[in-house]
């Protein structure tokens, strides 16, 4: 037993916990934030560029923070991020109040085009829960690498590796 626990902490450094990679987190931001630029003027709240500059506002911090893998972590920081799946959130729950008010409205012009801004809501409904389910699946993406598993809260969802 204590052999055990003698080699867990003196690791080859390659078996080191590093972080969960951050592209992925950034490239699933970033697509819902240029699918939210790509939607139909009408379905828009807030001038264009309003709430993808503040997304960006968000995410640069957050990626200064921690550049290439998540190994640090502040209240801010984490504040910081569930903030931005928040306001990723919002945005396209507003969006998509304004599309079904429009889909059944007789004002209704051109349908391809609410179609294609469904499927845009869609994929950002997509994105949002899968940014919302890593942030905070048992404690989010830096406590899951950097405690030990024993100490981790129970997970929201059971895999079958689990």
């Amino acid at each position: 037993m204590t052999r055990g626990r003698e080699e867990l902490r003196h690791r080859h450094p390659r078996h080191e916990r590093r972080g969960e990679a951050r592209l992925p987190a950034v490239a699933a931001t970033l697509a819902a934030i240029l699918l939210y630029l790509a939607l139909p003027e009408r379905l828009l709240v807030a001038p264009r560029y309003l709430l993808p500059t503040l997304e960006v506002l968000l995410l640069v911090p957050l990626i200064a923070v921690n550049p290439r893998r998540l190994t640090r972590q502040t209240r801010l920081s984490r504040a910081g991020s569930l903030t931005l799946v928040a306001l990723i959130g919002a945005g396209n729950l507003t969006a998509l109040g304004v599309l079904i008010h429009a889909l059944v409205s007789s004002q209704v012009k051109d349908g391809g085009q609410l179609l294609v801004a469904a499927l845009q809501v869609w994929l950002t409904n997509i994105i949002v829960f899968g940014l919302a389910y890593w942030e905070l699946d048992r404690g989010g993406p830096v406590t899951r690498t950097q405690a030990p598993r024993a100490d981790l809260p129970l997970a929201d969802f059971r895999f079958s590796q689990d």
